[in-house]
Order: C-alpha cells, then sequence, then structure tokens
C-alpha cells in the first residue's frame, strides 16, 4: 500500500476498528473505547464531555437514552480482583456529538468529526443531524449524494438511449442555469480546466442540482423514454421547473450563489495534508 493510500484509508479504518454491530444489525461505539482514540487519558475528563453531549442531544429534541445508552462492564484487576466500571453504548449521532464537544486542539477530533459527520456513502443522516453540520460538512454531504444520483442517472440515461453524454447533462445544466454548459459555469467560477463544478458548488446550489438530477432520473423511468433526443429535452425540461421552484419560492437563482473559497478537492487535501503530518509520513 502506498504512502498516499495509507493516508487515504487511516480516518475510516481508525474508527471502523472499534465499531460493533448488535445483534439488530445496528452499529454502535464503546465509549472506553473511543476515548484513547480521541486521544483523552482520563475517564473523568472524558465523562465531561459525554455528559455536555448529552445536553446537546437532548437540546436537539432527541431521546437522548436512545444514542447515550449506559452501560456497566466488568474488568479484571491485580490478584484475580474485579472491578465494574461504567461505559457507554453510543450511536454514531453521539459520537458526532462527542466529538464536536471534544478538545479541538487533538488532532484526532478533526478526523472524528470527518468520520462520524461526513461517512455519508454509506448512512444517511436526519435532517436535525444536518442541521448541525458547518457548511463545508454540509458541501460534503451534498456533494457525495450528488454523486450517488449522478451515476443513477447515468444509467437511466443509457438504458434511454443516450450515447451523447456531455450533451445530456449539459441540458439539465442550461434549464438550471438559464442557458449555462457545465463549461459556462466552470469559466463564470474561474475554474481551471476540468476542474469539477460540483466540487466548487455551496450547500445550497449543490442541493438545487441534486433535485434536478433525481427528478431527471424520475421522468426517465416515468415516461419509459427510449430516444435520446427526448431525454435531452426532458432534463432540460427538468432543470428550468427546477429554476423556476426555486425563482417562485423567493431564492436565489444558482448562477447567483457565491462560489466557496475552497473546493471539496482542496479540503480533502489539506485533511490529508494534516494527517500526514500527525503520523510524520
Amino acid at each position: 500500500m502506498s504512502e498516499l493510500e495509507k493516508i487515504e484509508n487511516y480516518n475510516k479504518n481508525i474508527f471502523e476498528s472499534i465499531k460493533h454491530i448488535d445483534e439488530n444489525g445496528n452499529e454502535f461505539w464503546y465509549a472506553r473505547e473511543l476515548m484513547p482514540i480521541l486521544e483523552y487519558k482520563e475517564w473523568r475528563f472524558f465523562k465531561d464531555v459525554i455528559q455536555n453531549s448529552i445536553i446537546n442531544c437532548k437540546k436537539s429534541k432527541f431521546n437522548d437514552k436512545e444514542h447515550f445508552g449506559v452501560y456497566s462492564k466488568t474488568i479484571k484487576m491485580p490478584k484475580n480482583a474485579t472491578k465494574t466500571i461504567q461505559d457507554y453504548k453510543l450511536t454514531r449521532y453521539a459520537c458526532y456529538l462527542i466529538v464536536q464537544n471534544a478538545n479541538p486542539r487533538y488532532e484526532s477530533v478533526a478526523f472524528g468529526k470527518t468520520y462520524f459527520a461526513i461517512k455519508t456513502h454509506q448512512q444517511e443522516i436526519s435532517e436535525k443531524e444536518y442541521h448541525l453540520l458547518s457548511e463545508e460538512e454540509r458541501r460534503l454531504y451534498k456533494r457525495n449524494k450528488t454523486k450517488k444520483a449522478n451515476y443513477s442517472l447515468q444509467q437511466a440515461a443509457k438504458n434511454a438511449g443516450v450515447k451523447n453524454f456531455d450533451k445530456f447533462h449539459n441540458a439539465g445544466y442550461k434549464g438550471l442555469y438559464k442557458g449555462e454548459t457545465a463549461n459556462d459555469i466552470a469559466k463564470r467560477k474561474g475554474l481551471r480546466y476540468r476542474e469539477d463544478i460540483l466540487d466548487n458548488m455551496s450547500s445550497e446550489e449543490l442541493a438545487a442540482n441534486e433535485f434536478r438530477i433525481t427528478q431527471a432520473e424520475a421522468k426517465l423511468k416515468r415516461d419509459n423514454i427510449k430516444v435520446a433526443n427526448i431525454a435531452n429535452s426532458a432534463h432540460y425540461k427538468i432543470g428550468k421547473i427546477v429554476r423556476n421552484a426555486i425563482k417562485q419560492a423567493g431564492g436565489t437563482m444558482p448562477e447567483d450563489l457565491p462560489t466557496p473559497q475552497k473546493s471539496l478537492k482542496q479540503l480533502e487535501k489539506e485533511s490529508k495534508l494534516q494527517l500526514k503530518k500527525q503520523n510524520g509520513i
């Protein structure tokens, strides 16, 4: 495995290694196993973080007992003695709250935030959880959803007889962006050649595109479209419908939304460099 692959896999593997699955197939983590991962040395300090997280859970109108299950276990002591200690069985959301409340000076805490809040290719998050995310986290969440939706749309377009996929996708962009193609959008955003425009969108702009993509796929399947030109036209119409919906709701047109200062690729690269520095690679 290359050094780069080690860096990319670290964030996943370090938290995956302590994940458990219960008899119903639900994932959970033990607080005492999470504690050293987040660089805490003493339970009394880490327990304060957990208590603050439970308070935040209650404020968000969640049932804290569903996310922070009190758990007691017996450990071995010297001379064959045993001791019962307190632990917690944590849901992914509970872990997310913990890393939000943990000491931000610990680099592992930042990686924990990435793992527990942005692991969207395996698990969805609730609307309440989404509103707890930072704008950068929302962008990554929406980008991942858009990427999956685009793949699904590509398959539906292929079944609809589409062979020129650039033309098909541009039809959707034209409808949503008042005639702009993907290249037009990239130029307006000041992007480099072949730089992904979706990596340079705000969460709001990504949400508009996700809606366009999912609705376009649904229309291709619902209308059983089998001709490329009709598929392109349908995609354009869906894009225009989404644009009109934004206008009627009093929203900002997608081309008027600000372009983030950093692309998601740049943010991911910076995260990897931090991890590389931490591990002395």
